[in-house]
């Protein structure tokens, strides 16, 4: 594991109450860091795990909030700034697949506007929002933004059309990011394959090991093994901005 002393250093992660985003907040808070661990406002899970964090001896603070609603986006990140002084990191993790199963490309009947409206509101439009808000305190701080796209933003199918096309816009948010932020502020994203997370775990067998099939180390991601990418360009790659980490285990080669 990447060992960074982020001690002073304060971070948000959007959807932070369980499976990327909690591995996040927990790699992020042991490596001496202030984390907001976004979470619904009402989610239980949320206060949870800030609790459960908070008895380790962990500096993190809840920051409820939506990131699909425009205005509680915005107020989210302002309190979580405000609470913790300050920001350094930004990590866009907040996201949504609309369905359990996936839904076929030539089924377009089902990509009807509520669908639509869900997924860009919240892995695309959300990202935004939160980026638009953390901006200026990002600047003060010469910090860094890390989105969480997917391999199915760079190519792959993904659970269906929308979220491939959320991931994708979240890809181009990306680089236009790394633009208009700079010199101040480092903007990446980070590309996973098939993750074992609560979304996943109740995924069909042959689903999963489609995944280590495909995958040239023959594993799935841990979320840890996500939360390591985004510590990375967090931390470290002063010199990187407007990239893509992939983190497949080789999936896409």
């Amino acid at each position: 594991m990447i060992k960074a002393d982020l001690s002073g250093k304060r971070a948000l992660v959007t959807g932070g109450a369980s499976g990327i985003g909690l591995a996040t907040v927990t790699m992020l808070a042991e490596m001496g860091a202030e984390v907001a661990l976004n979470h619904l406002e009402d989610d239980p899970a949320g206060p949870a795990r800030v609790a459960e964090l908070c008895a380790r001896g962990l500096k993190v603070i809840g920051a409820p909030g939506n990131v699909s609603v425009p205005g509680n986006a915005e107020a989210m990140v302002e309190d979580a700034i405000g609470g913790m002084g300050g920001l350094d990191y930004l990590v866009n993790n907040a996201g949504v697949a609309g369905t359990p199963d996936k839904i076929p490309p030539g089924d377009l009947d089902r990509m009807t506007e509520e669908f639509w409206q869900l997924l860009l509101n919240t892995n695309l439009i959300g990202a935004f929002r939160c980026a638009h808000a953390a901006a200026a305190g990002l600047k003060q701080s010469h910090g860094a933004i890390v989105n969480m796209t997917s391999i199915a933003g760079i190519g792959q199918q993904g659970s269906s059309i929308a979220y491939a096309a959320s991931k994708s816009g979240l890809v181009s948010l990306t680089r236009s990011l790394a633009r208009g932020l700079a010199p101040e502020v480092r903007v990446n994203a980070v590309a996973p394959g098939q993750t074992r997370t609560p979304w996943t775990d109740d995924w069909p067998e042959e689903r999963k090991q489609w995944a280590r099939d495909q995958a040239v180390l023959k594993r799935r991601s841990d979320p840890e093994d996500i939360a390591e990418a985004v510590l990375f360009l967090c931390a470290g790659a002063s010199m990187v901005t407007g990239h893509v980490l992939v983190v497949d285990g080789g999936m896409t080669l």
